[in-house]
């Protein structure tokens, strides 16, 4: 059994409603290490703070090729198991999101999102059975290269907005049923906090829930109560750095002082962390 086989299994493990798996998301190969480094047992890519690494806009932007390269780059560069987010699954057919993932796993990574968001603005979130296509796909390519790839199937129906409230959580869990029959191991609801609603979610749902959180979500242990198996900070750790960009040149530009980069890492601690051996 191959090392990347050894973390594929050991991920999946790491679901557990009782102890979720929670995830600080990376978006370069520093990130990832200090994630590893903080004591992590995996590391997620957030598809925003990678495509904004890279000069992109997230919403399914970014080049394929660019993607797979920074998945490959910090895949290299960690111990721990590797779950890349791939927005859309970067095709337009339920093909090329296959071959998305034949490509994500040879760069390292035992896992992937996929999300049934749509970048037609009239159509926010793709047809459900559209969506188990692109999710079969990826399912079939994945069990071509024998990794037990864990496939996080994304649904968008709270964040887009799309969908009234009131029918919200039933077309939720009909789309977590179609996801999981074509073949996901989990499903991922970002937009809800709702401690009462989560609930419902992992009631009705037969596989792992990934909550997305961030500041003013309900805590880690509140979650875990109401059964979440995968909490995940998504792009905010992103953007609390971006953030600190922000204030310190606005603050190095008005006022001419640096109170802004207190707190900021040792110097030589994140150059030893780089200088690393893999």
């Amino acid at each position: 059994m191959t090392t990347q086989h050894t973390r594929a299994r050991a991920f999946r493990t790491l679901h557990r409603p009782s102890a979720p798996l929670v995830l600080a998301n990376a978006w370069d190969v520093a990130s990832a290490r200090l994630i590893e480094a903080a004591g992590s047992p995996a590391v997620a890519t957030t598809s925003a703070g990678v495509a904004w690494s890279l000069g992109a806009a997230d919403g399914n932007a970014i080049d394929r090729e660019r993607a797979v390269d920074l998945v490959a780059r910090i895949a290299a560069a960690v111990d721990v198991p590797v779950s890349a987010d791939i927005e859309s699954g970067f095709g337009a057919t339920a093909a090329e999101v296959g071959e998305t993932v034949a490509r994500v796993i040879a760069a390292g990574a035992v896992g992937v999102n996929i999300e049934d968001a749509h970048t037609d603005p009239a159509f926010p979130l793709r047809p459900a059975a559209e969506q188990a296509g692109r999710i079969a796909a990826a399912r079939e390519a994945a069990d071509a290269t024998g990794v037990p790839l864990f496939i996080n199937a994304r649904t968008d129906t709270y964040l887009s907005g799309a969908l009234d409230p009131s029918v919200r959580l039933k077309e939720t869990l009909e789309r977590a049923r179609t996801y999981l029959a074509a073949g996901a191991d989990g499903i991922f609801v970002p937009g809800i906090t709702d401690l009462a609603e989560v609930a419902a979610l992992t009631d009705g749902i037969d596989a792992p829930v990934n909550i997305l959180v961030g500041s003013g979500a309900p805590s880690v242990a509140d979650l875990a109560r109401r059964g979440a198996a995968r909490i995940s900070l998504g792009s905010s750790v992103a953007l609390s750095a971006y953030a600190v960009v922000r204030r310190a040149t606005e603050e190095l530009l008005t006022t001419g002082t640096y109170s802004g980069l207190a707190g900021g890492l040792e110097y030589g601690e994140l150059n030893a962390l780089m200088r690393r051996s893999d």
